[in-house]
C-alpha cells in the first residue's frame, strides 16, 4: 500500500501549509479514511499519486481556511441561499449551456471557475483593495490545462471566468463520485452507495454562504443562485431537503450519447493517473453508475409527483435538442415555472453570452464500442428512462 495516502500525514500537511488546525463542523474524517485506503491500494503511477494526493490536501486546506474566515466573520453563516435554480442531468445533456444562460441574468448569481478552484482567499486578502489574485491564478491554471492536458480540456473545459458547477464542494466533503471517475476504487465506490450524503450537502450550503458573503464584500448583491451539477441527479431528495425552495431544471439526452461521453472523460482521467487503464471496465462502471443515478432520480420524482402541486412545481424538463435549437425559448420556460419575468436586460445578456461564449475545441473521437458497450445494452438499462422522458429526447425509443 502506498504510504503517500496515510491519513494523519495528509491532514498534517494541510494544517502545516495553512498554519491552522480547526476543521470546523461536519464529519469528514470517516469518508476521507475510506477514500485514502482505497487510493493506497489503487494501481496509480507516480504522477497520479501526486495529482490525487495534492487534490486532497488542497481540499483540506480550503476547509481550514474557510473555517478561519468564518471564525473571524461569523455573519457568513447568516447568508441566505434562497430559492436556487439547480440544473441537473447526465453529462453532455446541455446542463452547462442552460446554467450559463441563466447565470447571464444580472439578477442571478453563480460560482465562477476561479471561485470554485480556490473558494477561500488567503487570510490577509483585503476585499475591494485590488483585483482578486485568485482570478489570475485560475486563468494560469486554465492555460496550463490547455497546454498539458488538451484531451481532458477538450472533453471537460473549465474556464476561470465562466459559471462553473459546484461538484468540487461535494468532493471536498469526501462524499462524492468524483474519485471513482479518475481511478479504480472498488471499495470506496461500493461503500458510497450505502452512505448518507447529507454532510456533503451541508458543506455545499456552507460554501455557497461563504461565496455569497465574499460577493457582498466586493459590492455585488447576491440574489437568486444558479447551480449546476450532474452529480445532484442521484441525490435530488437531499438537494431539496437542504434547499427546500429550489427549482430544478432536468436536462435530457439520448443515453447512447451521454454514456459514451462520460466513459470518454473517465477513461481520460484514469489515464492521467495510471499507466494501464481497463477501458471496458471504465465503460461498464459508468453505465452502472448512470443507471443507478437515473433510477434514484426517477424514484424521487415519483414521490414529488404525489405531493400537492405535483412535481411540475419543482422541476422543468428540457431536452438537449430543444435547448440547442431554441436556447432562449427553453430558458423562458424556466422563468415561467418560477414566476419571474424574462425581462429585456436578461434576454440581452443571454444573447450576448451566446455570441461571445468560449468556442470549445473538437473532442477526441469516441463511441460506445471504445468502452466495450453496445447500443442495445444501453437501451436496455435505460428502458424506464426512455419510457418516462422519451418526449424530451426526441421520442427516441430505439428498436
Amino acid at each position: 500500500m502506498d504510504s503517500s495516502f496515510d491519513f494523519d500525514t495528509v491532514l498534517g500537511d494541510a494544517q502545516r501549509k495553512e498554519a491552522l488546525t480547526d476543521w470546523g463542523p461536519g464529519e469528514f474524517e470517516g469518508p476521507l479514511r475510506v477514500l485514502l485506503d482505497d487510493y493506497a491500494r489503487a494501481d496509480l503511477n507516480t504522477i497520479g499519486v501526486h495529482i490525487l494526493r495534492s487534490g486532497l490536501v488542497h481540499s483540506l486546506r480550503m476547509r481550514l481556511r474557510t473555517q478561519e474566515w468564518i471564525r473571524r466573520h461569523p455573519e457568513i453563516l447568516a447568508e441566505r441561499v434562497a430559492a436556487p435554480i439547480v440544473v441537473v442531468g447526465m453529462m453532455r445533456s446541455g446542463t452547462t449551456l442552460v446554467q450559463r444562460l441563466l447565470a447571464a441574468d444580472p439578477r442571478f448569481v453563480c460560482a465562477y471557475g476561479w471561485e470554485v478552484v480556490e473558494v477561500a482567499p488567503k487570510l490577509d486578502y483585503q476585499f475591494g483593495a485590488a483585483a482578486d489574485p485568485r482570478i489570475a491564478i485560475s486563468e494560469a491554471r486554465e492555460a496550463k490545462s490547455r497546454e498539458l492536458a488538451p484531451d481532458l480540456f477538450a472533453i471537460h473545459p473549465m474556464y476561470a471566468r465562466e459559471a462553473e458547477e459546484e461538484i468540487v464542494f461535494l468532493a471536498d466533503a469526501f462524499l462524492s463520485h468524483v474519485p471513482e471517475s479518475g481511478a479504480h476504487l472498488p471499495y470506496y465506490r461500493s461503500w458510497l452507495d450505502e452512505q448518507d450524503f447529507s454532510p456533503a450537502y451541508d458543506y455545499l450550503h456552507r460554501m455557497l454562504q461563504f461565496i455569497g458573503w465574499q460577493k457582498r464584500q466586493q459590492g455585488l448583491q447576491a440574489q437568486r443562485w444558479v447551480l449546476k451539477s450532474p452529480a445532484h441527479l442521484g441525490y435530488l431528495d437531499l438537494l431539496r431537503a437542504r434547499f427546500p425552495d429550489l427549482h430544478i431544471v432536468h436536462m435530457h439526452r439520448d443515453p447512447r450519447t451521454t454514456i459514451a461521453s462520460g466513459a470518454s472523460l473517465n477513461a481520460t482521467l484514469h489515464a492521467m493517473h495510471a499507466d494501464t487503464v481497463d477501458v471496458q471496465r471504465v465503460g461498464a462502471q459508468w453505465l452502472q453508475r448512470m443507471g443507478w443515478t437515473n433510477d434514484r432520480a426517477m424514484s424521487t420524482r415519483d414521490g414529488w409527483a404525489s405531493e400537492t402541486g405535483g412535481e411540475a412545481a419543482v422541476v422543468t424538463d428540457i431536452g438537449f435538442d430543444d435547448a440547442v435549437a431554441d436556447p432562449i425559448g427553453q430558458v423562458a420556460r424556466v422563468y415561467d415555472a418560477i414566476g419571474l419575468p424574462l425581462d429585456a436586460a436578461a434576454e440581452d445578456a443571454m444573447r450576448a453570452w451566446l455570441r461571445e461564449r468560449p468556442r470549445e475545441a473538437a473532442r477526441p473521437p469516441y463511441g460506445l464500442a471504445n468502452y466495450g458497450l453496445r447500443p442495445e445494452q444501453v437501451d436496455e438499462r435505460f428502458t424506464l428512462y426512455h419510457k418516462r422522458f422519451g418526449q424530451h429526447i426526441g421520442g427516441t425509443a430505439h428498436a
